[in-house]
C-alpha cells in the first residue's frame, strides 16, 4: 500500500479514486505495488485507514532517512541548500488567542529598580536543547501565513510551511513541516540538528531571512562554513565576494526541489487534513524525488 502512495505522488494522482482505476488497469504497476489480480486491490476505505497509520507513524519520513543514510551518509556533500515554501491546505486556520497587551507606554525605571530582563528568544533556546525538544516547540497547526515573493509583494496563503534541506544532485535529505506563520529562521536550526545525523558537508547556504547570529555560530559548531545572505535591516547590506558569491548560487537547488514538489509529486493538491496527514502526503512526493535524484546519479 506504501508502495501505491509513491505511484500516487509519481503519476500526479489527485485522489485515491483515481489511483484505484489505474491499479485495475496497469498491470505492471499493481505487480509492482504487490497485488497480483484487481481483485487484490484494497477499497478507498482500507486506504484511507491505511495512510492514518502511515501518518501516524511517519512510516514515509522513516524510509527517507533510511535512503538518505544509506546512499548519501557515506559521501562528502559540499553545499547544503535550506529553505522554506508555502504549502496551501483545504483547512480552516487555527484561531489563537491575542495576549493581552498592557495599556499604555512603560515608563521609566527608577534608579533603584532593577529592570526585569528579555524573555530569550525561540533560536537562542534551540541551541541548548536536543532535536526532539526543538520539534515539539514548533507550531504545527493550519494558520494563515504572509511572505514576500521575488517580485517583492506580500503573499497570504492557509495552511503550513515546508521546510527543506537538500544537498548538491537536488536532492533532498531533511524536512519539516510547521504552521504558515512560523519564521524561516525558527526552524534552520532544527534542520541543521536533523541533517548532521544524516549527511557530512562543507557549506550551508541559506538566504538572507536566516541571517541571525545564533544561526552561524551554530553552522560553525558543526564544522560548517555559513554562508548566509546579509539582512540589511541591521545597517547597510554587506555584499559577498565573487568567489562566495559562486557558491551562493548552489543554493537554487532548494528552490528548484521546492518547485519540482509542487509541480510534479502533489505538492500542490493537498486534500487531507491535519499536519500529520499533510506532512505524510508531501513525504511521499519528497521520497520519489529522493529515489528520482539518487538513481539519476547513478547513471
Amino acid at each position: 500500500m506504501a508502495k501505491a502512495f509513491v505511484a500516487k505522488a509519481v503519476y500526479k494522482f489527485e485522489t485515491t479514486d483515481m489511483l484505484i482505476e489505474y491499479l485495475k488497469k496497469c498491470k505492471s504497476i499493481r505487480r509492482l505495488c504487490g497485488w497480483e489480480f484487481s481483485w487484490q486491490i484494497p477499497s478507498k476505505a482500507t486506504f484511507s485507514r491505511g495512510f492514518a497509520e502511515f501518518a501516524t507513524h511517519s512510516l514515509p519520513d522513516k524510509i527517507h532517512e533510511a535512503m538518505v543514510i544509506k546512499h548519501c551518509g557515506q559521501k562528502l556533500a559540499g553545499h547544503l541548500s535550506r529553505d522554506a515554501t508555502a504549502i496551501e491546505a483545504r483547512e480552516k486556520p487555527v484561531k489563537t488567542e491575542a495576549v493581552p497587551t498592557p495599556k499604555g507606554k512603560p515608563g521609566r525605571p527608577r534608579k533603584d529598580q532593577i529592570p526585569s530582563p528579555k524573555p530569550p528568544k525561540r533560536v537562542e533556546l534551540q541551541v541548548t536543547r536536543s532535536l526532539e525538544d526543538n520539534l515539539k516547540d514548533l507550531p504545527s497547526h493550519c494558520n494563515v501565513g504572509t511572505k514576500k515573493n521575488s517580485k517583492g509583494y506580500k503573499e497570504t496563503w492557509i495552511g503550513y510551511k515546508l521546510h527543506l534541506d537538500c544537498i548538491d544532485g537536488d536532492i533532498p535529505i531533511s524536512a519539516i513541516l510547521s504552521s504558515a506563520s512560523l519564521h524561516d529562521s525558527q526552524a534552520a536550526i532544527p534542520l541543521a540538528q536533523m541533517s548532521s545525523k544524516r549527511v557530512t558537508n562543507l557549506y550551508d547556504l541559506m538566504d538572507a531571512a536566516y541571517d541571525s547570529p545564533e544561526i552561524h555560530s551554530f553552522s560553525k559548531s558543526l564544522d560548517h562554513v555559513p554562508i548566509i545572505d546579509n539582512n540589511p535591516r541591521r545597517g547597510e547590506k554587506i555584499l559577498m565576494d565573487p568567489a562566495t558569491k559562486s557558491r551562493f548560487a548552489e543554493r537554487s537547488s532548494s528552490e528548484r526541489v521546492n518547485s519540482n514538489l509542487k509541480d510534479n509529486y502533489g505538492g500542490r493538491n493537498i486534500r487531507v487534513k491535519g499536519a500529520s496527514k499533510v506532512m505524510t502526503h508531501l513525504m511521499f512526493g519528497i521520497l520519489s524525488i529522493t529515489a528520482m535524484q539518487i538513481f539519476r546519479l547513478l547513471l
